[in-house]
């Protein structure tokens, strides 16, 4: 098994809000990796005291451990149960109703000898490689789908879309989101890789159209996750002033890249 986990904050002035995470229990029994990417907050705050990255650490790490501690637990009710236990670690202190509480996307994924379970909550990405080297990406795109709504209707705002029907979901404080991800299990036999991705790092594909899905993937397999987050971070130097493709964005984000060869 090759492993391979790169993170990089989009600005090193500040706090990554990216949480990455390769689980090989001592058991030898199979894996699990997480991947998390922290909303940043609005300039009005969150009603919350803690930071992004303080949330991101406690979710993932609550995350991670529990697609090891409860194999049999399907990832679904693992995550419910990580965005409670972090909402409880600070339910007295905070204002969880928040409509921008600290909140994240999420991938996280768990094998076993037999078998291929995955979860994707948000614009992260997940992607597959088969044995015969097909690649296929799992997505949740309704963030994608409602933006372009948005873009259409002066009336659309992030507050009416986030974590509403119609709109696009993260794991905040609201336990019961979990069953909202995409997810859905594969045979071992029938991967061979997987790369999970925050949406720093697939900029090189959904921004600036270096390539689609599989070659992205493929560059990362070749090329490893620093090479790609340096691939993009060009991109955006060359971008920051005519904004040709970031546009409203923000010049760097946090990019974060996992990629695990079965």
């Amino acid at each position: 098994m090759r492993t391979e986990l790169v993170s990089e904050p989009g600005d090193r002035t500040r706090p990554n809000e990216d949480f990455a995470s390769v689980a090989l229990p001592a058991s030898g029994q199979g894996g699990s990796l997480v991947v998390l990417d922290g909303v940043t907050p609005p300039p009005d705050g969150t009603g919350c005291v803690h930071s992004v990255p303080w949330y991101t650490a406690r979710l993932g790490g609550a995350l991670t451990e529990l697609t090891v501690s409860l194999p049999d637990v399907p990832l679904v009710e693992a995550l419910s149960l990580a965005i409670a236990r972090t909402a409880s670690a600070h339910g007295d202190t905070c204002d969880l109703s928040h409509p921008r509480t600290p909140q994240a996307t999420v991938v996280t994924v768990r094998w076993t000898d037999s078998k291929i379970e995955y979860l994707v909550l948000s614009d992260s990405a997940l992607l597959v490689e088969s044995p015969d080297g097909l690649i296929t990406p799992l997505l949740d795109d309704r963030l994608d789908r409602v933006s372009r709504t948005a873009l259409t209707s002066a009336e659309v705002t992030d507050a009416t879309l986030r974590n509403k029907e119609g709109g696009f979901f993260t794991a905040a404080a609201d336990p019961s989101v979990a069953a909202r991800a995409v997810t859905g299990t594969l045979p071992r036999a029938e991967v061979r890789a997987l790369a999970a991705l925050t949406d720093g790092a697939t900029r090189w594909t959904e921004t600036f159209h270096e390539g689609d899905w599989s070659d992205l993937f493929l560059y990362v397999r070749k090329n490893g996750g620093p090479s790609l987050i340096e691939q993009v971070r060009g991109r955006e130097r060359a971008d920051a002033e005519e904004r040709a493709y970031l546009r409203r964005s923000k010049t760097h984000d946090d990019a974060t890249v996992v990629f695990v060869e079965l």
